[in-house]
């Protein structure tokens, strides 16, 4: 009986500190998203990134109430138009980001269309580093769940309009507006939200102010939504 029981007290000595680090594997992105809920980010691991390279850092938060409700219409009608609907994921975009992808590579096209949610994207540059790798994609759906649970709607829009990339070593709406337009976030136009919006796919490539052609044709696409998007309420999770 001893023996056994020597045995037994060795297999749980053998088990605790794998329960340890699954227990700590657990409380850290929990607790993150949980700290985040309330405080604002310090930075993301892309703000880094663009540093190191040269880019410098201009990042200035402000409160979702201090930004126009021009730009939370110009990200869900370019980004996530039924942002208010889904629970983080939104599955017809996905199936139909795959299937346009495997259309564009059998047709030796190199453009990607990507399916993510605005909750995945604030997720992703956040918590994690820029990449297309699955072990990013599991980590990025894990903490797109917990953001969902945690944070809400609101509090996502207001941390992805935040933490979004809108120039080299741009950060948040803020920054964007007066880098752009030499004005506040809380005044944007309707016209420049949908410019900001509408470089938001490449925003080291394109230019909000004074913008070349795709720009200008995306801006008045999105404008355009954005009309609909009022009108059908799909911002109402957003804008009370």
């Amino acid at each position: 009986m001893a023996r056994k029981g020597a045995r037994s007290g060795a297999r749980t000595r053998r088990r605790r500190p794998l329960l340890t680090l699954l227990l700590i594997l657990i409380l850290i992105p929990v607790g993150s998203v949980a700290l985040h809920r309330f405080v604002p980010p310090l930075f993301t691991i892309l703000m880094v990134r663009q540093a190191v390279a040269g880019h410098g850092i201009d990042y200035r938060w402000r409160s979702l109430e201090r930004i126009s409700p021009n730009l939370v219409r110009a990200a869900i009608a370019a980004e996530d138009a039924r942002f208010c609907e889904h629970q983080g994921f939104d599955f017809d975009a996905i199936q139909k980001a795959l299937k346009a992808n495997e259309q564009a590579e059998q047709s030796g096209s190199s453009k990607v269309r990507g399916g993510s949610t605005i909750s995945q994207q604030t997720a992703k540059n956040v918590f994690l580093w820029p990449g297309r790798d699955w072990v990013r994609k599991g980590l990025e759906a894990g903490y797109t769940g917990l953001i969902e649970l945690g944070w809400g709607k609101r509090r996502i829009m207001e941390v992805y309009l935040n933490v979004a990339e809108w120039a080299p070593g741009v950060y948040g709406a803020e920054a964007a507006a007066q880098h752009w337009f030499g004005k506040s976030a809380s005044d944007l136009s309707v016209q420049q939200a949908a410019r900001l919006a509408a470089i938001l796919p490449a925003p080291r490539r394109y230019r909000a102010a004074n913008p070349g052609p795709y720009v200008q044709r995306r801006a008045r696409r999105i404008q355009a939504n954005m009309g609909e998007v009022r009108a059908q309420g799909l911002d109402r999770c957003v804008l009370l």
